[in-house]
Parts: C-alpha cells; structure tokens; sequence
C-alpha cells in the first residue's frame, strides 16, 4: 500500500491528528491514505459526545473499546482521523464534528468542499 503524500488542505506537512488513541487508516497518528483506504479516513474532527451517538446510531460504535485490538474507545474531546463522506452525511444531518484543518489530508477536497471544511475548523485565525 503506497501512501499518498502526507499533505493537509493547505497544501502543507500534515500535523499528527490523535496518538491516544491512535488514529488514521495506517495507525500512525495522521490522516493519511492510500488507494487502498476506500473510506477516505482523512478528515480529523473533535470527537463530541453528539457525534459519538450519532456515529454509534448510524451502526458505527466508536466510544466502546475493543482491547482486542487495542481501542479504548473515543470520548469527547479525542481527535479521530474520520471516513470523508461519514463527516459529510453527520454534516448533512446537522451532527459534524468540529475539523482540524492542519491535521486533514488533502483528499479530503475531493469529497468535502473547502468551504465547508473552513466552517467547521478549529484551527483557522
């Protein structure tokens, strides 16, 4: 699996998103991707208790931990490199996560339109 540049939507180094736990499709703490990663886990949001409920409604359990392969589980506050089009469809269903744009891969443009990741960023001045 050849990974893709490890740019952000600024056309930068990408920051680290989450190392407890840790996050990405590689489990290297960054939203990076490859082809392989068909989910496009590339937006890194701020986990809220909102959105776990709304992931965990939408089948995806992401607070209960599964020690068997190393997850404690998120809780508010964690940043967690999300699937594009699941921050798109919570965004649709007024649930999004606030975004780390720093730490968002730039395939995430090609799902999510900048303007829309610019509305939910923590990280602009």
């Amino acid at each position: 699996m050849k990974m893709n540049n490890s740019i952000n939507v600024f056309g930068e180094p990408l920051v680290l998103c989450g190392d407890d736990p840790v996050t990405g499709f590689y489990r290297d703490g960054k939203c990076n991707t490859c082809k392989e990663d068909v989910g496009s886990h590339t937006v890194c949001i701020k986990v809220t208790k909102e959105f776990l409920e709304y992931s965990r409604f939408r089948g995806n359990d992401l607070s209960t931990p599964i020690p068997e392969h190393g997850f404690k589980g998120l809780a508010p506050g964690d940043s967690w490199c999300l699937c594009a089009a699941r921050w798109l469809e919570a965004n649709e269903n007024k649930m999004a996560p606030k975004i780390h744009l720093s730490k968002t891969h730039f395939r995430a443009l090609e799902i999510v339109p900048m303007d829309l990741l610019k509305e939910f960023a923590v990280d602009l001045n």
